[in-house]
């Protein structure tokens, strides 16, 4: 296999307000006067007007136009497409015309307060993706108004809760879910106040039946699971696991955020759900955006409806509009629309698609990911625990301790390598139950070369680690930005929590 030679360009770049000089413009912006006549600013009340003027670069078009070119020449990826697939999130192919579309101004240029009437083109397009996702799920409506996963889990955990409420049993306050699902899983019923109870795997590398009828009661909210889970591994038996719940009285929600291995294969309704959440910038093949933009898709069945955020897309036979009369809903969970230009992106690729054309992305995404396992699986050092020796659906949380105990090189310094080679190196989020994890994902985007090609660089890095290991312990070598000097403010919660109540609860531990 052919390695690839990568020096990554290295700029001694300031940041752009420490460019430029006094007075230097871009562009000059004539005067704008009212309709009126007279300056518009004049129009501005004295008390809103700046007693000074915003601090901005002062810049030339050329300059501006250098600078951010010297950083994109300094980003490790192509934009529109990584080099590989960071599991539990799927980043795929995010097709250009479909980005053309999203920045045509017939929908870039349009503004969130406009009449119901000037946005009929839009709200069709939301309309429609609606009942898209509706038949992907088997379930009976859906609400774009998330701006991702996590908050798309928050709005389901809340539509239970008004359900069982309205119902007048409040006291289903606990959420049931299991360690591999992800963490957005135990943390959305957390902050809606609710108990997290977490089961842990056995040898299939899912939780017993048993587990889950022990913790069962009058207080089960709900079931809240990703399947597959953050492993990759599929529980075959989920419908057993939604019955239990539902004879216990509780509800079922489905995090979908791993759907890609299961278009048109698996549908939330047949497994036995009540809600399921898809992320448009994952599965639907919208940009994955190193955190944002998203957005996030809420799907229910008839008995939730009542309760989605307001307002809905709704079509009477002959105008889209927007329902705002909705007095059992959980309220708005996002400003807005949404993120209309991944509703559109979405509705284009599943247009492009169609049903035959997402089903076969599911299986070529199987297909990569198990010869993925394969190959990786004959590189002395890695492991795949729980099933290694059984097919995994679209993702596989990988184990580098066999390496790590033979050399003293760690998780980190296995990923610094792989910039050296050109390669993105994913880690996984927590929890590390999974001890020293790297969790891959091909989806459909990925043809046997690259796979091949990545496997071989991940075989690189395993030999120079028992060959050169100092080689690998100081790398990065050919990237812009060397190891951190002081790592430490990662896990310092004065200099990177967010709010206090983050500080304190990341200073109590």
């Amino acid at each position: 296999m052919t390695k690839r030679i990568f020096q990554q360009a290295r700029w001694n770049e300031k940041l752009l307000f420490e460019l430029g000089s006094e007075g230097e413009r871009g562009m000059l912006i004539p005067p704008f006067e009212t309709e009126a006549g007279g300056r518009a600013e004049n129009s501005v009340p004295e008390s809103m007007r700046r007693q000074n003027p915003p601090h901005l670069p002062e810049i030339s078009q050329v300059e501006t136009l250098r600078h951010f070119l010297r950083l994109s020449q300094e980003t490790l990826g192509a934009g529109l497409v990584a080099d590989f697939g960071m599991a539990t999130s799927t980043v795929k192919y995010n097709p250009p015309v479909n980005e053309q579309l999203a920045r045509d101004a017939r929908l870039a240029e349009l503004h969130p307060l406009q009449d119901e009437r000037t946005v009929q083109g839009l709200l069709e397009v939301m309309y429609r993706l609606e009942r898209f996702l509706q038949e992907i799920s088997g379930l009976d409506r859906v609400s774009l108004q998330p701006r991702g996963g996590s908050q798309a889990i928050y709005a389901n955990v809340s539509m239970v809760r008004a359900f069982h409420a309205r119902r007048g049993e409040t006291q289903r306050d606990e959420f049931i879910t299991t360690i591999f699902s992800h963490p957005s899983d135990a943390a959305a019923p957390n902050v809606a106040g609710c108990k997290v109870i977490t089961l842990y795997p056995e040898e299939s590398g899912y939780p017993g039946l048993g587990a889950l009828k022990a913790v069962l009661s009058e207080r089960t909210a709900g079931l809240i699971v990703t399947n597959p889970d953050d492993t990759g591994i599929f529980n075959p038996r989920i419908r057993e696991f939604t019955d239990l719940v539902h004879a216990a009285g509780g509800l079922c929600v489905y995090d979908q955020a791993n759907a890609n291995g299961l278009l048109g294969v698996l549908r939330a309704r047949e497994a036995g759900f009540d809600a399921c959440q898809f992320n448009l910038h994952k599965t639907f093949s919208t940009p994955h955006a190193s955190g944002g933009p998203g957005a996030g898709a809420s799907c229910v069945t008839e008995a939730l409806a009542p309760f989605l955020p307001a307002p809905t897309v709704e079509f009477d036979g002959e105008k889209y509009y927007l329902d705002h009369d909705r007095p059992d809903s959980i309220g708005k969970i996002g400003s807005f629309y949404g993120v209309t230009a991944n509703f559109l992106r979405a509705y284009a690729w599943i247009m492009s698609m169609g049903a035959d054309g997402l089903r076969e992305a599911a299986n070529l995404a199987v297909l990569n990911n198990n010869y993925l396992l394969k190959k990786v699986l004959e590189i002395p050092g890695v492991t795949a625990p729980y099933q290694p020796n059984q097919p995994r659906l679209d993702q596989v949380r990988y184990s580098w301790t066999e390496l790590l105990q033979e050399t003293g090189l760690k998780i980190t310094d296995i990923s610094n390598r792989s910039a050296d080679l050109g390669m993105h190196f994913f880690f996984s989020h927590h929890p590390y139950v999974v001890s020293d994890p790297a969790t891959l994902e091909p989806t459909e985007s990925y043809s046997r070369r690259d796979i091949d090609t990545y496997v071989s660089s991940w075989a690189q890095i395993a030999d120079e680690a028992r060959t050169q290991p100092e080689l690998v312990r100081s790398a990065p070598h050919n990237a812009p930005i060397h190891q951190m000097s002081d790592p430490t403010y990662l896990t310092d919660p004065e200099k990177w929590s967010p709010t206090w109540r983050a500080y304190r609860k990341k200073h109590s531990e």
